[in-house]
């Protein structure tokens, strides 16, 4: 793992000399790249306080041994000295170089930051890789470093990777979060995209900020061991099962096309398509079909991801219902296609718990739960608007206003319908919308009196 470290660092120090030397005119930074290589990689050793010697070892060989003078030591004079304590405060603020080069592509529209960026996250995840299994904290100090980045293009501007030239906030991905659907008879594959785009979709999402945070920090750990493996160094199995907990409506099935996606883009699984159902989907009415069927549904799934809607019914009629046969066959299906399949199993977080705890397969299984919140009222009320926008509608402050007292006076208790409410709203308005406007002759209306939603067009909803 130590060579794919130095390759790491020496394309980090080889393309932002590069990019430094064309930005200032042909001045030679190679000793100040090896400056920011010797900086991050400190900071991202320090994240945990550990400072193991195969850690240590991998920064003497591939940066102290460049750095002017050179920096050839042991790792226990390193740790003698207290070399790397507090280096992790490094990542605390965007360094020097990557401020100047995100404040010249908000001048010239150039993406150098954006390089720094997809280079940087390369040797962070190296640097995790060097340890048989990163710590939690290496996991989170490489989250909250790469959040740090992006934060800085936002502010000053200037697009993220996997984002078009212009930077886009919410568009319909976080329109489709509370829009989960029934499942396609027939299964379009989608394309391969690049990590960084899905993450942006991902980041994209109104709210969620603790489910993003959790589909980061797994997709950091499944890099990290994909780095390994390809090294054949040993790797410790990350699941793919996850137990997804919530509401309706709080963007579960949005979030599993994304995970799918991520997945294959990491040679996780082959496809990435997402199939998803319910225990109606695997259970059949008689005696030896319920297997078959479940089979017949999990095949569908093979290369991507299965996403079990209310998946705590299969639990729920006793010792002789059908449900019980159908978990059985999903353990075993799960263990005969371990290495192309992911399953998430969704549903209420009580229930959910009940599930996993009522056979022994499904709780080796699934041993990462992640929790959707309800949206609040001022996420509603984005998520609203794109739905609005998707459709060329939009709410004017009286609308708006009114939208935020019937959102308010939605109890918020189980089953709160989160994002398919505020659908179900929307289409009520418009049909409201279409009354107020019925008796107006159609040449006396403008475009803004066909798009605009008011205070009158906003009602609750059965």
């Amino acid at each position: 793992m130590a060579q794919a470290f130095e390759d790491k660092a020496v394309d980090f120090i080889g393309a932002m000399s590069s990019v430094l030397d064309e930005l200032s005119g042909g001045s030679d930074h190679r000793a100040e790249c090896v400056i920011e290589a010797s900086n991050l990689v400190a900071a991202f050793i320090d994240a945990d306080g550990r400072h193991t010697t195969a850690e240590l070892d991998a920064w003497v060989g591939a940066i102290g041994t460049k750095l002017r003078p050179p920096m050839i030591v042991t790792p226990q004079q390193l740790r003698d000295d207290d070399t790397f304590a507090g280096r992790k405060d490094w990542l605390s603020t965007p360094s020097t170089m990557f401020d100047l080069l995100v404040k010249a592509d908000a001048k010239d529209t150039r993406r150098r930051a954006n390089e720094y960026y997809t280079l940087a996250l390369s040797l962070a995840h190296a640097t995790a890789a060097l340890d048989l299994m990163p710590s939690p904290a290496e996991i989170a100090a490489i989250d909250t470093f790469r959040s740090l980045l992006l934060r800085t293009m936002d502010e000053h501007g200037v697009p993220r990777p996997g984002q078009p030239d212009a930077p886009a906030p919410a568009t319909k991905a976080g329109a489709t979060a509370g829009a989960e659907s029934l499942p396609e008879p027939e299964i379009e594959l989608p394309p391969e995209r690049p990590i960084e785009e899905l993450l942006a979709e991902l980041d994209a999402l109104i709210g969620l900020d603790h489910v993003k945070e959790e589909v980061r920090r797994l997709t950091s750990l499944l890099r990290i061991q994909e780095m390994r493996a390809e090294r054949e160094l040993p790797t410790i199995e990350s699941s793919k099962h996850l137990v997804f907990s919530g509401n309706p409506g709080t963007g579960k099935t949005t979030v599993a096309r994304l995970l799918s996606q991520i997945f294959r883009s990491l040679g996780v699984v082959t496809k990435g398509h997402l199939v998803e159902t319910d225990r109606s989907g695997l259970v059949a009415g008689f005696v030896g079909q319920t297997a078959t069927q479940t089979r017949k549904v999990m095949d569908s799934a093979i290369g991507g991801t299965l996403l079990i809607d209310e998946a705590y019914a299969l639990a729920r009629g006793g010792e002789n219902d059908f449900g019980l046969e159908a978990v059985d066959t999903i353990v075993k299906f799960m263990e005969d296609h371990r290495d192309d399949l992911s399953v998430v199993a969704a549903g209420y977080p009580t229930e959910m718990q009940e599930l996993i705890d009522s056979n022994p397969g499904l709780k080796s299984r699934f041993t990462r739960t992640i929790h959707f919140p309800d949206y609040d009222t001022d996420e509603l009320i984005g998520i609203f608007g794109l739905i609005a926008g998707g459709k060329e509608y939009h709410l004017d402050e009286a609308g708006r206003s009114r939208l935020a007292e019937v959102i308010e006076a939605e109890p918020r208790g189980r089953g709160f319908g989160n994002g398919r409410f505020v659908r179900n709203v929307f289409e009520a308005a418009v049909g409201h919308h279409a009354l107020r406007l019925a008796d107006v002759d159609e040449p006396e209306l403008s475009d803004e009196d066909l798009t605009t939603l008011t205070g009158e067009d906003i009602h609750p909803v059965d």
